[in-house]
């Protein structure tokens, strides 16, 4: 067997073994969102962030999730940086194993 088909092999094998590797997000517990336009804002901001594929933000539960582009970082002082310069407090920065559709599935679920 060739090193490419060894290779493809063993791609296969992992893909058939770890079906989905989790998306990498940022989720941020932001304190001052009140409204609906508060939210729209956020979202705006963080959406035209270079490493950032979707935005979720809830305004019930305070939280924020900024979800990465496959292959990017995202960068929690740049996140935290544009969330202050909107005008609300980032209370906490955790990274978290979900996409944010997962995260909204799942924050929909416990309501």
């Amino acid at each position: 067997m060739n090193a490419f088909v060894r290779i493809v092999s063993v791609a296969a094998l992992a893909a058939a073994t770890f079906p989905a590797l989790a998306a990498t997000s940022v989720k941020a517990t932001v304190n001052g969102m009140v409204c609906a336009f508060c939210a729209q804002g956020i979202e705006k901001r963080l959406s035209k962030m270079p490493a950032s594929q979707a935005v979720f933000v809830d305004l019930k539960g305070k939280v924020v999730v900024v979800e990465a582009k496959p292959g990017q970082n995202l960068d929690q002082k740049a996140i935290a940086a544009e969330i202050a310069d909107a005008g609300y407090d980032v209370a906490k920065m955790e990274t978290i194993a979900q996409s944010v559709a997962e995260f909204k599935a799942g924050a929909k679920a416990k309501k």
